[in-house]
């Protein structure tokens, strides 16, 4: 009787009541029988190789291994083969040990003041952190270059919502490994979560842009009546990658590439983890001295010189620079010897090289660089000119796509001053397709300086322009072509009158219009 007299709520999933105090870890329950249903579906099954990233926060549910309650000899063999094994295999596994995640996960940050060199995006005043202080999250999109701290940023709002565990719940997925069914599964828990106990579930999609603009459509009813709040994060154009509907509503938040201080920055914050130190490049004679005079006796120590170098050398990426700084690290042997490891930047010189240049070939950089490139031809600057050119070479850029542009700047920038220019770049791209990569290079970097150094007319593209605009702008019918001017091939056309009085003398002695009638006195180059 008493139990009965208990406040009961209604479970959203199979519509049964139960006591208020158990009916969370019912809702939990049902949610994981629902989940099996999914899983076990022919269309799940699809899919059932690929990892779930599907849940809270790098949280991975591990498999229940059931005993087999068949009988037999065999199995009786096995039985006491396993107990007579069983102090050996415990002796193995506790020598053996997990493998590590990689440093660049060990070392995310879970807070603001651990994350470097996104001050626009998260300072002070900013609109994330205005808006975390209030206990409120946004639907926003993280744009940025691989390695600048879209998944982390996620990860630090995780953090702050976790601290308010009775206001929100943090989902964390991926484009990569998630398809549309997954999602809809996702958004019905955060649709149950929200009715029964009034929680707003924060929606991670990692690479949204891996979504097309139809599956993208799954977010926006939901987004809308608030059940889920998006965060996604994306390392290609949101004007080109996401549709107009979901941008309308999501807040895009732009994160910058990181510079080299910022990446020293994180990768100071990394040494501890080896029980390594930062030590001046001037003191790897003496370095025994200099370390007795610290507190704790680290096991190794870089040089400040070999920090700049792997930074230097990460293109902006912080993924790539915790990975070099990890290899380093691990190649030094500190963990097989007692004596203090010192890395010099001649240790690794040779180990860590600029090994790629961020350069997307159907993005962002290879429409800017070749805007930059143009532009600096332009403005006769040699010098920015070789640059941009020998920067898309190096990452790999179509020749050829390099070339018309080039062709098209000795047209439209270079002009009548110097026409040979024209037949200079037309010229080079026969030669780039007769040599070949990595062959043309100078190629095309003597015709990017020839045309930076040429003189500069653009009399005949701004004519053109007005014209096109004169066109443009008619009203009614096109003026008709003057009848003195018409060709007239038949005797027919003849006696209509096509071609009478016309010569060949100059404009100015022929005493003949070669415009339109109602085009006479228009100049398109003044």
């Amino acid at each position: 009787m008493q139990s009965n007299l208990k406040k009961c709520d209604e479970c959203a999933i199979c519509q049964k009541k139960f006591p208020s105090d158990e009916i969370e870890e019912h809702v939990s329950q049902c949610f994981e029988k629902q989940s099996k249903k999914f899983q076990s579906s022919p269309a799940s099954n699809k899919r059932s190789n690929t990892d779930k990233t599907y849940g809270i926060f790098n949280c991975t549910k591990k498999p229940k291994i059931e005993a087999n309650e068949s009988t037999g000899s065999d199995e009786t063999a096995r039985k006491s083969l396993d107990l007579s094994n069983k102090s050996t295999s415990s002796t193995k596994q506790k020598a053996l040990k997990a493998p590590e995640a990689p440093l660049a996960d060990i070392m995310r940050p879970t807070n603001f003041s651990d994350y470097f060199g996104q001050d626009k995006a998260i300072g002070e005043n900013s609109i994330i952190r205005n808006l975390l202080k209030n206990n409120t999250v946004n639907s926003c999109i993280f744009y940025g270059a691989p390695g600048c701290g879209k998944t982390t940023l996620a990860k630090i709002i995780f953090n702050h919502c976790n601290q308010h565990k009775e206001m929100f719940r943090f989902v964390s997925m991926s484009a990569c490994t998630t398809n549309v069914s997954e999602v809809k599964e996702a958004i019905k828990q955060a649709k149950s979560y929200r009715e029964t106990f009034k929680k707003q579930t924060i929606l991670f999609m990692d690479e949204i842009h891996r979504f097309n603009k139809l599956q993208q459509d799954t977010f926006l009813p939901h987004i809308e009546n608030g059940t889920i709040i998006l965060l996604g994060a994306t390392t290609e154009n949101p004007s080109f990658s996401l549709n107009n509907a979901l941008l309308s509503r999501c807040r895009v938040i732009i994160l910058d590439k990181l510079k080299s201080e910022d990446i020293v920055k994180i990768l100071r914050r990394a040494l501890s983890h080896f029980d390594a130190i930062e030590v001046p490049e001037n003191v790897d004679k003496n370095v025994d001295d200099f370390v007795q005079n610290l507190d704790i006796i680290p096991k190794i120590t870089i040089t400040d010189t070999c920090l700049k170098w792997i930074a230097d050398t990460s293109d902006g990426d912080a993924r790539i620079a915790l990975n070099s700084l990890e290899m380093c690290m691990k190649q030094s042997g500190a963990e097989k010897s007692d004596d203090i490891k010192m890395i010099t930047l001649k240790d690794i010189r040779d180990n860590i090289k600029r090994t790629h240049l961020l350069y997307d070939r159907a993005g962002d950089q290879h429409y800017d660089i070749i805007s930059a490139l143009h532009k600096s031809i332009r403005a006769s600057d040699d010098n920015a000119s070789l640059y941009w050119v020998t920067r898309m070479i190096e990452a790999g850029e179509d020749p050829r796509f390099i070339c018309r542009r080039l062709i098209r700047a000795a047209s439209e920038d270079i002009g009548l001053a110097d026409p040979q220019a024209l037949i200079l770049a037309t010229s080079t791209m026969q030669a780039v397709e007769k040599i070949g990569m990595p062959e043309s290079d100078c190629i095309l970097a003597q015709l990017a300086v020839y045309l930076a150094r040429a003189p500069k007319s653009t009399e005949s593209y701004h004519a053109m322009l007005k014209c096109k605009e004169q066109i443009k702008n008619t009203e009614g019918p096109m003026p008709a072509v003057p009848i003195h001017l018409r060709n007239a091939p038949t005797k027919f056309m003849k006696s209509l009158g096509y071609g009478n009085g016309y010569n060949t003398f100059h404009k100015d002695e022929s005493g003949l219009n070669y415009l339109p009638e109602e085009l006479e006195g228009i100049n398109f180059f003044e």
